[in-house]
């Protein structure tokens, strides 16, 4: 190689992580490149194989964050209903929000119930 290429070289080594991340940025943008498609097949299968180690996540928690004053009573009535709980119970647990509606339920369950209390206006979140 050139003394001016070794130099260069030996310049590269001394950047951080940062530097090295806006130096590509940088390079892409003035010569109208992409780096990620000149990448050696390599780099990409042990970028990919992270990705396939996580695990989707299968069970959800549905947290009644919010209720608005107006719309307590529609959203006790679908607490009610997808917990199973009694007048008193719901109740409790409505009023006490943000509180956990449901623990460890499927994922499409999770949506369904979330999007039952969405409707009539309460907030809610899956953890």
């Amino acid at each position: 190689m050139s003394e001016k290429i070794n130099q260069i070289v030996e310049e590269l080594k001394t950047l951080t992580l940062l530097e090295a991340s806006e130096l590509v940025s940088q390079i892409e943008e003035t010569f109208g490149v992409d780096a990620s498609a000149s990448a050696g097949g390599g780099m990409v299968m042990a970028a990919a194989a992270p990705a396939e180690e996580v695990e989707e996540k299968t069970e959800f928690d549905l947290m009644l964050e919010e209720v608005p004053a107006d719309k307590k009573i529609a959203i006790l009535k679908i607490v009610r209903s997808i917990t199973g709980l009694g007048l008193k119970e719901a109740k409790e647990l409505v009023e006490s929000a943000p509180k956990v509606v449901q623990q460890g339920i499927a994922k499409d369950a999770a949506e369904a119930a979330k999007k039952q209390i969405e409707d009539v206006g309460g907030k809610v979140s899956l953890k």
